[in-house]
């Protein structure tokens, strides 16, 4: 699941497995900088800046 805030170009996304990984607006790969509340994504787990993992490489699922 999908938690996003445009306004601050950032989000969380809850995996299948219930932990929740942060991104920010550039991770999302169609360019879009905007993803809906709940939309179903895919996405790859990369080591963040602050030693968090993030989400990177964010798509929508079909």
């Amino acid at each position: 699941m999908v938690a996003f805030d445009a306004h601050r170009g950032l989000g969380t996304i809850e995996a299948d497995d219930g932990q929740r990984f942060g991104f920010h607006c550039v991770r999302i790969v169609d360019g879009s900088r905007d993803l809906a509340l709940g939309a179903p994504v895919r996405f790859a787990v990369v080591p963040g800046q602050l030693g968090a993992w993030e989400a990177d490489a964010v798509t929508r699922s079909t």
